[in-house]
C-alpha cells in the first residue's frame, strides 16, 4: 500500500511541476507583459526578468531555470552570443528565442547556436504558454511563419544521393491516426494543439510523436517534418 500511495504521489508532483522561466528582453514594457502572460499559468513561474544578456547570464546561474526567453537585438551582448554561452554551461536549461526578427541568417544562426525554439513576438499569449511547455518537455518548436526558411536551407532532394525514394525506405509505415498527427506536426502545432484538434489527452498526443520520431529515425519534431515535406508524407 505504501508504494502505490508513494507512486500516486509521484504521479501527482509531476502533474504539478512548475516550469520555471527567465526572461531577457531589453524593453521594460515587453517584458512585464511577457511576465503578466505566462504567470497567468498556474503551471508556468517567471523567476526574474533581465533586461539585457549579462544579467539574463547571472540569472540562468543562479536559478537554473526549465526555459529562457530570449530576445535577439540586445545591447551589449545580442541573443545568439548569449545563447552560445548559456548552453556552454551544461545545464538542462532550454531556450526560445523570441524576437521579431525572420530574417534568413538569424533564424539560421539562432538555430545553430543551440536555441530549442523560435518564436516571433507576434505570438498568441496562449500560445506562447504551450510553446513554453512544449520546449521544457524537450520538444523543439518554430513559428510556422518562419519554418520555410529552415526548410529552405536544407539541400534540394536532387542534389542529394541518399535520399530514399519510397515514402518510408522499407521502415516501418506510420498508422493513420500518426499520419493525421504528422500532418498537425509539419503545420507547427504543439502538442496540446494537436490533442484539441484529435480530441484525445496531450499524454496520448505526445506519445504519437514520440513514435513518429522513432520510425522515421530523426531526433525532433523539425527533423520529422522537413523528413515529411520531402517525401510527401505529409
Amino acid at each position: 500500500m505504501e508504494n502505490t500511495n508513494t507512486a500516486t504521489l509521484n504521479k501527482s508532483e509531476e502533474k504539478t511541476k512548475i516550469i520555471t522561466v527567465v526572461i531577457v528582453e531589453d524593453f521594460k514594457l515587453t517584458r512585464v507583459g511577457l511576465k503578466c502572460a505566462l504567470n497567468s499559468n498556474p503551471d508556468i513561474n517567471v523567476v526574474v526578468e533581465c533586461e539585457n544578456a549579462i544579467l539574463g547570464l547571472e540569472a540562468v546561474k543562479k536559478y537554473k531555470p526549465d526555459v529562457v526567453l530570449m530576445d535577439l537585438g540586445l545591447p551589449e551582448m545580442n541573443g545568439i552570443e548569449a545563447i552560445v554561452k548559456i548552453k556552454e554551461l551544461n545545464y538542462k536549461t532550454k531556450i526560445i528565442a523570441l524576437t521579431s526578427h525572420n530574417q534568413e541568417e538569424e533564424v539560421i544562426a539562432t538555430l545553430a547556436s543551440g536555441a530549442n525554439g523560435y518564436c516571433l513576438k507576434d505570438i498568441d499569449p496562449q500560445k506562447l504558454a504551450d510553446v513554453v511547455r512544449d520546449i521544457a518537455s524537450n520538444v523543439c518548436w518554430i513559428d510556422p511563419q518562419v519554418a520555410q526558411i529552415v526548410l529552405n536551407a536544407f539541400p534540394k532532394p536532387e542534389n542529394v544521393s541518399f535520399l530514399p525514394k519510397t515514402k518510408m525506405s522499407g521502415r516501418v509505415p506510420l498508422t493513420e491516426r500518426e499520419y493525421e498527427v504528422l500532418k498537425h506536426l509539419v503545420a507547427g502545432k504543439s502538442n496540446t494543439e494537436i490533442a484539441k484538434e484529435l480530441i484525445v489527452s496531450v499524454h496520448t498526443a505526445k506519445a504519437h510523436v514520440c513514435s513518429i520520431l522513432q520510425k522515421m529515425c530523426v531526433n525532433d519534431r523539425v527533423q520529422a517534418a522537413v523528413k515529411a515535406v520531402r517525401e510527401g508524407l505529409a
